[in-house]
């Protein structure tokens, strides 16, 4: 990835100095490779490019002030954020970074990781006669860049060794399950991913890599009787099977299939569906839960909480809705070569009480697990 030369090339310049650093300091840190891993869907996305930085640069921003509190209690080595805003320049991931910075909590190396969200198709994908809006993009949003992901890390990123996935088309996935309104020309040019796909290296000793397996699916809500949004849903969740099982086509003009990633890894993101309570399709989801390559520690939150008609363990819960409905909707499923130490959803203590006629936000609550790596 390239940057223009400026401000924000001489931080990376002096982040790779802190990642040197901290590769001459190897053989001393953890022996045994003890990591946290962790995913938080945040609430770091707004409504036009530019305002999260905005957002981090403000000192008295209560809602920033909380997510950072809940990164601090984490203490993750490696986290996944989805839901935060993409900018090309990286301005709001550096922000983030020193925020955290101040805190005591200091990662050595951040990725921000494009998304699909705002890019424009130029079609009328929503059939509302209008061809520039938030639904007409190649996923939803706003301006390009809009709920993205980024990687916070205590150890180096291995760029060179991305795998992305994130143009691959929809209907190149096999057995695609399309909208049965989709058009010839958006068959052509519609991608698959939301948030994107990627395969993100991480270098956490000398000759060691932990591979992270990221994504942040679409809602399968918000749409009509095509059930687009749920179909998608369902599909995003598809493709890791198929790498997994060595299926899934590489994004043209290459031909030919990507190979499984080499173990250790971690699939980890939103998948914005619950196995088994809430809207969408889920057998997908459920097939990568029981797929045998893949271990769910099943992270536990307190649960404290109770949904009227919920057949899931609520303690499995990581998000909590609009509605008042908690569903588990992140996840973190290492690779069987991992031995899992301990995971949990880290829930607040305390849910404030609203004021009449206040509408809660949906609030996502971050996922983790301590991992011991070979």
């Amino acid at each position: 990835m390239t940057h223009p030369i400026g401000i924000f090339q001489a931080r990376k310049v002096l982040a790779a100095v802190v990642i040197c650093l901290s590769v001459a300091l190897w053989p001393g840190l953890a022996a045994a490779f003890d990591l946290t891993v962790a995913t938080f869907s945040t609430r770091f996305s707004h409504s036009g490019p530019g305002l999260l930085l905005q957002h981090l640069q403000k000192a008295d921003d209560g809602q920033v002030e909380q997510e950072i509190t809940a990164i601090v209690a984490l203490k993750a080595d490696v986290l996944l954020l989805t839901n935060f805003d993409y900018d090309y320049d990286g301005l709001a991931l550096s922000a983030l970074q020193g925020r955290l910075r101040d805190r005591g909590l200091i990662y050595a190396d951040a990725l921000g990781l494009r998304p699909n969200t705002g890019i424009p198709t130029w079609l009328d994908l929503n059939h509302d006669g209008a061809l520039s809006g938030p639904r007409d993009a190649q996923a939803y949003g706003r301006f390009a860049g809009q709920a993205g992901m980024a990687i916070l890390s205590r150890y180096p990123i291995d760029r060179a060794r991305i795998r992305d996935f994130t143009a691959l088309l929809w209907k190149d996935l096999p057995a695609a399950d399309l909208p049965p309104d989709m058009t010839p020309d958006a068959r052509l040019l519609q991608r698959l991913s939301n948030a994107g796909h990627y395969e993100v290296p991480v270098i956490y000793a000398p000759d060691k890599t932990l591979r992270l397996l990221v994504w942040s699916a679409t809602p399968p809500l918000f749409d009509g009787p095509e059930d687009r949004n749920g179909r998608r849903n369902a599909d995003e969740t598809a493709l890791w099977l198929h790498l997994l099982n060595g299926t899934l086509p590489k994004i043209a003009p290459e031909t030919g299939v990507y190979a499984p990633p080499e173990a250790p890894f971690v699939i980890l993101g939103q998948a914005n569906l619950d196995p088994v309570d809430g809207s969408g399709r889920p057998q997908a989801l459920r097939a990568l839960l029981e797929s045998p390559l893949l271990q769910d520690p099943a992270p536990r939150g307190p649960a404290s909480h109770s949904d009227a008609g919920q057949q899931g363990d609520p303690a499995l819960d990581t998000a909590a809705l609009k509605s008042g409905a908690s569903l588990r909707l992140d996840y973190l499923l290492p690779s069987r070569t991992l031995t899992v130490q301990t995971a949990g959803v880290l829930w607040p203590l305390h849910r404030p009480p609203l004021a009449d006629g206040e509408v809660a936000s949906t609030q996502h609550f971050p996922v983790w697990a301590r991992l011991t790596l070979p």
